[in-house]
């Protein structure tokens, strides 16, 4: 290998992984009907009858990036399922997420099949089911999270949310092998970082201990690339924050400069000095008094 491919290959495994890849793959992995449908027969394992075709998705769109959420939704007969993004740190509001999911998920469903809700015509809607996937390492596990217990003290609210939370699944099923994937990402990271090389690793000990091996076995490169994606959500939410922050401080600073030129020239000092001051062109400072034509 000469110096320009070894280089190569060294910046490809320092790339820096996707932050929120464990919710990429999550998508990913259960938009294929397949697993899909090994996902909806772990938390209805009861059901014996549904088919891949049974199933649609109706995962919606973040209008914001015009790319879906990093959650699921499908909808089996008039069961309507709503899984949450995998979490690897512990919040309450993942209830709050649930329900505005399921709120809208609820408008787009009374859209496309033509209701109208203003009608004295009782609306058709699925039964809601309402779950989210635990990554983390917590001592306290909790089966459900409440909406009136986590926001007000348990006290009786007109609305409640009720959220199943799911750890670990059966040993071997779809649940277990997704959160076992997260688990050997996140000791491949410490090792590694967030780079090319953790993705890899994370691949190869998967493969090698029979945690998704057939998905990553057909969608490596796919795995890879989603993973390694570097413009993704969090970095576009950053940047879009950040320059709203930039803006914000700008205009302020201009406004307590406008203010001070006008305290200034008030006292008499000359529009010269103000400049100085303020390290404004005098016309800029003219302008802002008012004193263009002077």
């Amino acid at each position: 290998m000469n110096q320009k491919e070894e280089l190569t290959q060294n910046e490809e495994l320092a790339q820096e992984a996707k932050y929120t890849v464990k919710d990429s793959v999550f998508t990913d992995l259960f938009k294929i009907p397949k697993y899909l449908l090994q996902l909806y027969q772990t938390l209805h394992p009861e059901d014996k009858e549904s088919t891949e075709d049974s199933i649609s998705n109706v995962t919606i769109k973040n209008v914001f990036l015009d790319q879906p959420y990093n959650d699921l939704g499908f909808q089996v007969g008039e069961k309507l399922m709503v899984l949450g993004e995998a979490q690897a740190s512990w919040t309450v509001n993942i209830v709050i997420r649930s329900f505005l999911y399921l709120a809208q998920t609820y408008q787009e469903y009374i859209e496309t099949t033509g209701q109208n809700v203003y009608t004295s015509k009782r609306l058709k809607l699925p039964r809601p089911e309402l779950y989210v996937i635990y990554t983390g390492e917590r001592k306290n596990k909790p089966e459900f999270m409440y909406l009136t217990k986590e926001f007000f003290g348990g006290s009786e609210c007109s609305v409640e949310v009720k959220v199943k939370i799911i750890y670990d699944g059966e040993k071997g099923d779809i649940i277990n092998q997704y959160v076992t994937f997260t688990r050997i990402y996140n000791e491949q990271i410490k090792q590694y970082g967030r780079t090319r090389k953790a993705v890899l690793e994370t691949i190869c000990i998967c493969k090698d201990q029979d945690v998704l091996r057939e998905y990553l076995g057909h969608r490596e490169k796919e795995v890879v690339d989603i993973m390694m994606t570097l413009f993704d959500d969090e970095y576009i939410f950053r940047t879009y924050v950040a320059n709203k922050e930039k803006e914000a401080a700008q205009k302020a600073t201009i406004a307590k400069s406008k203010t001070t030129a006008q305290k200034l020239y008030e006292k008499g000092t000359s529009l010269e000095d103000i400049a100085e001051i303020l390290e404004m062109p005098v016309e800029k400072i003219k302008k802002w008094l008012n004193l263009a034509s002077v």
